[in-house]
């Protein structure tokens, strides 16, 4: 029995604290460095709020999962029976683990990996940003561009495999994990981003919205000025033949009157 739960409890190569710095401190610093570049403050504050959403409706989604399945870890055997010594039920055949209970209920969270989903949202939502920024779909065929998507994707691959190389994750279990992971972190930046191939992917919506809106006030305005003035500039026509035939009467009369002094 657990022929596959006998693998040995080894510490994590990737810590759980450095999950964060990972995924969700270090894209935010690529934000602020590009917004000390462009000046955008939309921009920075629509990448924060979007990376903050990415990763806490994963971590919801992937906690729930995990509590609801309750899939062992292939390290259980060793959670359950730290001494290597297997005890089970004689009537029932049921195990019966004499381990720390915290270590025996860690030990059946195993899917969906948790350090995976965490990883693919934050570092997925930061592929998302890069390829808007570079343009990274402008059809000029740039490698270098997309390398530098790829690469945190690269990175949260990586964690990925580190989770099964320490045999605290089955494959199935960060497979799932980084469908997740990706699946949240694309949804939320497209909420907040035109997709990186579209003309105007540079900015987000917001952003895009407050341009719109400014050149219809600005075009607005330059409308009703040509309106004002081309208001003025009839009144004035108006104005200029009364005015003459005014004075062209006045002319008559004092002629007139000098003819009658004559």
């Amino acid at each position: 029995m657990m022929t596959d739960l006998r693998y040995p409890l080894k510490s994590n190569t990737v810590p759980v604290w450095a999950v964060p710095v990972i995924a969700v401190i270090g894209p935010m610093i690529i934000f602020v460095v590009i917004y000390i570049r462009r000046r955008n403050v939309y921009d920075l504050h629509h990448a924060i709020l979007g990376i903050l959403f990415s990763v806490l409706i994963t971590g919801v989604l992937t906690d729930a999962i995990k509590d609801a399945v309750g899939r062992p870890r292939p390290n259980f055997f060793w959670r359950c029976f730290p001494d290597g010594i297997a005890v089970y039920d004689n009537i029932t055949t049921g195990v019966i683990c004499h381990g720390e209970a915290s270590v025996i209920k860690e030990g059946h969270k195993s899917f969906p990996s948790g350090h995976t989903s965490w990883s693919f949202a934050g570092l997925g939502f930061l592929s998302w940003y890069l390829a808007g920024k570079i343009t990274v779909f402008d059809r000029r065929g740039h490698v270098a561009k997309l390398c530098v998507v790829i690469l945190p994707l690269l990175v949260a691959a990586m964690i990925a495999i580190s989770r099964v190389d320490d045999y605290w994750h089955h494959w199935q279990d960060v497979f799932t994990g980084g469908i997740i992971g990706s699946v949240v972190a694309s949804v939320c930046y497209l909420q907040f981003f035109p997709p990186p191939s579209d003309e105007k992917g540079l900015w987000p919506h917001a952003h895009l919205r407050y341009v719109t809106e400014r050149e219809d006030a600005s075009r607005t305005r330059r409308a009703n000025e040509l309106i004002n003035n081309s208001s003025n500039v009839g009144a004035t026509t108006a104005v200029i033949p009364w005015e003459g035939r005014t004075g062209a009467n006045t002319s008559g009369t004092l002629d007139a009157m000098e003819a009658g002094r004559r």
